[in-house]
Order: structure tokens, then sequence, then C-alpha cells
């Protein structure tokens, strides 16, 4: 192995070894400490380390990482205390996650360091929203975001480097090549000669480069940050390594042939930069002892912490209180007092979700607009329609056909401080997003303390003969992930009094709105900025006969009803928030008439009314004088015929459903 020092001094060329050993020994004691039972799990990155520490040296200390299971030199590198990490490892309270979270699975903002998930792949979206933070502020920095081998197959790998391309970001992207992925070796992976072959593919720079020789990554990254800073542009490296050890230690190694153990063995990139070290002059083995002495004294006090840590007291309070994000209340934007001064005018919904989304843009210079087709275009539905004039390219941006990289961009921008609001083009399109949000935005608060500070707009709904990839209703998805918030209008004046408090939320929240009210429903709107906050509902109509709890497109069947049959007393409950739901406002809603009919567009199977149902049936029995009916869509796929749909929607049933409530 050639090591070329460069300009190093001998200080520098020592101070690179300490980086590189130290993880090194810190993973073998971690390695005892599994066979003694004292942590559950290790995925280890022995003969790797020259990747991590090389590529953490080479950026700022302010410039986000995005590691994955084997960049202990990512953590070790940016002098996260030990102790810290041991508690974290050991599932200790005092650890980075409080024990929610296992190895590195957690991320610490303070050394800018972005915790993975097991999916991999969306890490790298995230560094795509970082570096765009980077861009629109105009510093000079980059982000890093790893990858393994395996990882490159992954869908998230191509739309991340896809939009990376498109939008000039500064991103380095970090592939770790160690030849396997678990226990699939690449020639079963992917048929290209060299993984660094697909950046041409997507109008970037890469290079290959020897993963395990330290003072190569370091400076191959060191270069390429310029690169990306200069030319505005990411970069895709390819670091050739080997993995010493199993995917993980229970996973073992047979798979792999004995002849590449001893090849891999004699290019060590510890072994080798210290026999470069000796070699040189710029250590003695005397000098390398006493550093092994050092840390390995280091590593047991750092232990001794941590084997101080407290025992493990559940707390469920704190546990449900940390899932979201406390937002900071702010005068200027609080829900109108009783007796609001306000400028009423009369306008449509898709006016009121349009003047929501100026007036937040207007309100905060770091809000960002993205989807597909929302800039010059203005959208599907043209809701964003003249806001490019007004905002500019930068900031309501035009976005490849990626919904999950445009989701972890999304998060990425969050990191930095920035709000995001995305466009799904259609709500059925969010299924691939998916993982980004229900595991990636939904979990991050509860995992290690971050924001996401992220609304995802979801044009929603049946009525408009649109088929069953553009009408479904699936809202009910996402009520079940803690973390998300999940609101639904009825009306303009909801309408953009919830996307404004959606906005100012730190919290990641659905936004669902149906097509079908955005030009056939008009109501009086305050030309202000307010907010309507999410997580109460509201009454409609005060009736004593049934109580019709609802939402979206349900609540004007509702009262399209009332209006056409004047002989029965309808109390409506338009719930706006799903999740979290107003409890309070359901229970009176049952009290108010003791016969409940839950109505709402989506299927009847897996949807919101089976939960409140069965909430209603726990907390509320003594209060019926009738069963808990609910009145949905059937349990097919939306249908394009128009007759069909109309077959397929609540709206067909309710009279029947009322019907059997009033003769109960």
């Amino acid at each position: 192995m050639d090591f070329n020092r460069m300009n190093f001094t001998n200080e520098e060329l020592v101070e690179v070894y300490r980086s590189l050993l130290l993880p090194r020994m810190i993973e073998e004691k971690m390695l005892v400490l599994l066979r003694q039972g004292k942590i559950s799990k290790w995925f280890s990155g022995i003969g790797q380390e020259a990747i991590s520490v090389g590529a953490t040296l080479a950026l700022g200390q302010d410039e986000w990482i995005m590691p994955l299971h084997r960049n202990l030199g990512v953590f070790t590198s940016r002098k996260i205390p030990l102790h810290t990490l041991f508690m974290q490892w050991q599932g200790n309270k005092e650890g980075y996650s409080k024990g929610r979270e296992r190895s590195f699975h957690f991320g610490s903002k303070a050394h800018h360091i972005c915790g993975m998930i097991s999916h991999l792949g969306p890490q790298l979206a995230i560094a795509d929203g970082v570096a765009l933070a980077y861009s629109l502020r105009k510093e000079n920095k980059a982000a890093l975001a790893f990858s393994g081998d395996g990882g490159t197959s992954e869908g998230d790998f191509h739309e991340a480097l896809n939009v990376a391309a498109v939008w000039d970001l500064p991103v380095i992207f970090v592939i770790e090549n160690n030849g396997y992925g678990l226990s699939t070796p690449v020639n079963e992976q992917y048929r290209c000669e060299r993984l660094v072959d697909k950046a041409k593919g997507y109008g970037m720079e890469g290079v290959q480069i020897d993963g395990n020789n330290v003072l190569t990554v370091y400076d191959t990254i060191k270069g390429v940050r310029e690169y990306c800073i200069r030319e505005q542009k990411p970069y895709l490296i390819e670091c050739m390594t080997f993995r010493m050890r199993g995917h993980e230690e229970a996973s073992g190694t047979k798979y792999v042939p004995k002849e590449l153990f001893e090849e891999w063995g004699r290019k060590d990139p510890i072994k080798n930069y210290e026999q470069f070290l000796v070699q040189e002059n710029v250590i003695s083995e005397m000098e390398i002892a006493a550093i092994r002495n050092e840390f390995k004294e280091h590593i047991e006090q750092e232990l001794t912490i941590a084997s101080e840590a407290a025992s493990m007291l559940p707390n469920r309070e704190e546990e449900i209180r940390d899932v979201y994000a406390k937002k900071i209340e702010l005068n200027e934007t609080s829900q109108p007092k009783e007796t609001p001064i306000f400028t009423i005018q009369h306008k449509r919904m898709v006016d009121a979700i349009q003047e929501g989304l100026r007036q937040s843009m207007e309100k905060h210079s770091n809000l960002v607009l993205m989807g597909q087709d929302i800039a010059a275009y203005g959208g599907a539905f043209k809701i964003t329609e003249g806001l490019v004039e007004l905002f500019g390219k930068e900031r309501v941006r035009n976005t490849p056909l990626c919904e999950s990289a445009i989701v972890g961009a999304a998060l990425g921008l969050s990191l930095e401080g920035y709000k995001a609001v995305m466009e799904m083009q259609f709500a059925d399109f969010v299924t691939v997003g998916f993982n980004q949000i229900v595991n990636n935005l939904a979990k991050i608060h509860y995992r290690w303390g971050e924001n996401a500070d992220v609304v995802i707009r979801m044009p929603t709904g049946a009525g408009v003969g649109a088929g069953p990839f553009h009408s479904q209703s699936n809202e009910a998805w996402f009520t079940h992930v803690p973390g998300l918030k999940v609101v639904y209008p009825s009306n303009p004046y909801d309408a953009k009094g919830l996307l404004i408090a959606a906005i100012n939320d730190p919290n990641p929240v659905m936004y669902f709105e149906h097509k079908a009210l955005y030009r056939s429903i008009s109501g009086d709107l305050p030309e202000e900025y307010y907010e309507v906050e999410i997580g109460k509902a509201k009454i409609v109509q005060e009736g004593s006969d049934i109580s019709i709890i609802t939402y979206g497109a349900g609540v004007h069947w509702a009262q399209d009803y009332q209006e056409h049959n004047q002989d029965i007393s309808l109390h409506i409950l338009d719930l706006r928030t799903l999740l979290p739901l107003d409890n309070d406002a359901i229970k009176s809603a049952v009290a108010k008439t003791g016969k409940v009919l839950l109505l709402h567009e989506d299927t009847l199977t897996g949807g919101i009314g089976g939960e409140i149902s069965a909430w209603i049936s726990e907390h509320c029995f003594e209060l019926l004088d009738a069963p808990v009916m609910r009145c949905a869509s059937i349990d097919t796929p939306i249908p394009f015929n128009t007759e069909l749909e109309n077959q397929f929607l609540a709206k067909s049933r309710l009279g029947e459903y009322i019907e059997k409530l009033k003769n109960y």
C-alpha cells in the first residue's frame, strides 16, 4: 500500500493515526462485551476504518455527515464522548436516544451527524436537503452521505443522486464497497464493472479509490469537497474495502472464501499505516505502544463511567411526550380571539390554500415549497400558480419524479433550520415516499430529539372520476404512525388556518385537501394571517337526534342531507384533525344525542371510523342509546365509472344509516 504524505506534518500524520486507531480499539472492546452479554448487537467496521476517518477529517466540523452501521470512525472523529456512546450501545437513558434506539441509529445535531434508519438508502436524500440549505444560504459547505454496495440497488440511491445532479447540490456520495450486502456478493448485486460508473448516468463526476488507504481517502474527499463547493455539483466516490467480520456478529462469515480474508488482511488500513509511519520515522514502535496503552486506559475509564449509569426507569408520560417536538407559541400566529378584527373575503377552498401558502412564504423567509410541476405550471391543481413569480425558483422548486428523495430532502432542510412544504401531486403517489414519512420524519424526534419541520400536502379524494390511482382516501394509513400529525380541512377558513398552523408546527404534518372541494366549496375567509389549532374539532351544526362525526367531504354530505331532511335534527362534528384526535369533542358529541354515526369517504375496513368507534365504546358506553354505526365507502378499490364511483362512496348510503339510527 503506497502512502503519499503530501504536505502533512509529522504531528498531523500521528493525529490521523490516532483517529484511525481509536475506533478499532473501541470495536475490539465491544466484541468482548458482546460475548459477555453487556451489549446486544454489533455491526463491525473492522477493516473499513480508513473511509469513515478519512472522510470525517476532510470535512468541516459543522458539515453534516449521514453515516451507516459501520461508521464508528465518524462518531469518534467528531469527538463524541465515549461514555455517552457506550451508554447508547448499552441502552441506557443517558445515551443519545434515551434507550430507544440501537447501536448507530441515532444522531447528534451538535456534532452534525444524522442518525440512520435501518432502511439505509433514505440517508442519501437527507444529504440532498442539507446541501440545498447550504446552497440557498450561499455557504461554502458540502454534505456527505454513506452507502454500502448493497444500498446502491435501492431506489433511494438513484433518486438521491438524480435530485442532487438536477439541482446542482454540493453533496459527496461515498460508497463503501466491501464486497457483500450481508451475505450477497457484489456479483449478485449489480452487473456494472464499477459502481462509480453510475455517476455518469446522473451527469456527475466520480472516482474509485483504495478505501483502505486513509491518506488517499482524506486527500480525495478534501479535493472533492472543494470541487463540490466551487462548482456547486455533487460527486460520487467508490471506496474499495472489505468487511473483516460478519454483517453483524451473529451472522458469521462462513459464506466468505478464506482467501479473501487473507488477501484483505494484508491490506489492513491500520497495520499498513503504522508501518508507513515507522518507515518514515514519523513514529516509533514505543510511541505506538504508548498510544495503544493510552487508548486502552481511556476506553476503560469511559466504560466505568457508562457502567455507573442509573437503571432504566420507564416513564410512560415522558415516552408519550417525546414523540412530538414542542411548538413554540407565537402570539401573532395564534388562533383568532373571540372578537377579531378581520377583513372578510368570500373565496373558494383552493384560494384559501394558496393564500395560506403565500402568507407563510412571506412570514418565513426560510420556507421552501417543493413538488412536481409546482413552479411555472402552478401544480396539477394550480394551487401554487403565481408563487414562483413572487418568491423565485429557489424557494418554489420543481422536482423530478422522486417522491422519496424529496421527502428526504425536506427532512435535510429541516436539519439546517428550514421549513419545507412538499406537494404530492396526488395523495395516491405517497406510497413511493412512504418509508421516508413513516420511518424518518415520524420517528426522528422520538429517536434523537430532532425536529422534522415538514408539511406534506395531499390532494385526495373522489368525486372527480379519476379512478383507483388518483382518487384514494389514504389518510387512515398515517393515523397509525406516532410522530405524524394528520389534518383534513373541509372549508376555506379551516384550510387556510390549518395550513398555516401546520407550517408553524415543528412536527411533520400530513395535510389532506379534498380535490372535489377545491372549487366547489366557498366561504368567508379572513385576509389576515391566522392559525386554526391542530387537534381541535369544530361543531358545524347543533342537533338533538343523531350525532354525525365526520371530516372532509363528509361534512358537506351531512349538511346536504340535513338541508333536504328537516324532519331530523343532526349534530355535526367536523374532526378537522385525525391525529391527534379531539377526544373531548367526540365525547361531547356522543353525549349530545346518544346516537352516533361515523361518516367518512375512506373504505370501511381500516378506516379511522373503526378507531373512533372503539374509543367511544370504551369511554362513552354509558352515554349511548344505540350502537355506534359507521357509514363508509365499500371495500373495493375506487372505480373510474361515475355510476360505480357513486355506488362506492359512503354518501350513497348515508340516508340508510341515518334511518337505522333514527328508528333504533
